[in-house]
């Protein structure tokens, strides 16, 4: 099994979950309501974690240790504490969240 098909194949099956949404714009307690959609969400993103999963292991990595990894790193560049700030009219939630990112952008990094 060669890496770039099952990078190929996350890509697809990422597509058919996102699918699912096109042309929509639920709320969460929608979506949670439509037992028909959400056997749907679960069957395509079982298979985009399957092929992540096979990724992994194709390539020897520790999933655990590398999922780990990324949550710290996204930890340091999002401090909760600024990031989970109540939303309000004049300053939504995820503003702070967008000018961390644009900041990050800028020096280069991910």
């Amino acid at each position: 099994m060669r890496p770039s098909d099952v990078a190929k194949s996350i890509s697809i099956e990422a597509g058919e979950l996102l699918e699912l949404f096109q042309w929509t714009n639920d709320s969460l307690g929608k979506v949670k309501n439509n037992r028909e959609k959400v056997e749907l969400i679960k069957k395509e993103l079982a298979d985009v974690l399957i092929y992540c999963i096979d990724m992994s292991v194709i390539l020897g990595f520790d999933t655990e240790k590398i999922i780990y990894d990324k949550l710290e790193k996204i930890k340091q560049k999002y401090p909760p504490e600024l990031v989970k700030k109540r939303s309000t009219k004049d300053s939504p939630a995820n503003d702070n969240y967008w000018k961390i990112k644009k900041e990050h952008r800028m020096k280069g990094l991910s």
